[in-house]
């Protein structure tokens, strides 16, 4: 599996084993029928629409790269979903978290980082960089 990250590796193995299981034999011997089946007992058992495309991810790499069955790969069907819109603060909302903020700097920061749209987690990730960045 060249060319991939160690944790799609890992996600890809995953989805690969439990469709194995499911069938309760080779993945090299399903047919179009089986993926169908199978991708109904994922829906039909809550699994989460971002899991079961990772699952077809997965098995479109088996099926195409590894063993050359682009019929099988076919069968796939991608779900589609829609994402949900993050919530956004009310303008007094917006103005109370600038007023929490402990100096001009941090006020300065949070109102730069709030309106460019910028979630918490991608300011963590980019404190983080930056600071380790400037540790070398």
């Amino acid at each position: 599996m060249r060319g991939l990250g160690s944790h799609t590796q890992q996600d890809y193995v995953r989805h690969v084993r439990r469709f194995a299981v499911f069938l309760g034999r080779s993945p090299d011997t399903a047919t179009a029928a089986d993926i169908r089946r199978f991708q109904l007992h994922q829906h039909e058992s809550g699994v989460g629409p971002a899991t079961i495309n990772g699952a077809v991810s997965a098995l479109r790499f088996l099926f195409l790269v590894r063993l050359k069955r682009r019929d099988l790969a076919r069968a796939l069907v991608i779900m589609r979903y829609q994402r949900k819109l993050p919530d956004v603060l009310s303008v007094e909302e917006a103005a109370r978290l600038l007023e929490a903020a402990p100096g001009i700097k941090y006020k300065a920061a949070l109102g730069v980082a709030y309106g460019a749209g910028l979630r918490v987690f991608k300011l963590r990730t980019s404190r983080s960089t930056k600071s380790t960045r400037h540790a070398c």
